[in-house]
């Protein structure tokens, strides 16, 4: 039960983190798009969310692994403070 419990902490703090990523790399291309050209704005759209799509399938793999590294070999608590 207590590990369930771990597993829930690891992958909401990991949310917490690859999400803004994955959001922050999707406004980026967007302003970016629409900043250097003449884009469609459905191809700015599109490419944004693109982005954003292939950012998370690449960071939420590697947060949650150092994410799960940290709590369990630092014995740091899901709250941040030391058991």
């Amino acid at each position: 039960m207590e590990g369930d419990a771990v597993e829930r902490g690891i992958a909401r703090r990991s949310t917490g983190i690859y999400l803004p990523i994955s959001i922050a790399a999707a406004l980026l291309f967007l302003v970016a798009a629409s900043v250097t050209g003449e884009y469609p704005t459905v191809a700015r759209v599109g490419g944004a969310v693109w982005v954003g799509t292939l950012s998370l399938i690449v960071s939420m793999p590697l947060v949650t692994a150092r994410v799960k590294a940290r709590v369990r070999g630092r014995g740091v608590a899901l709250d941040g403070k030391m058991p």
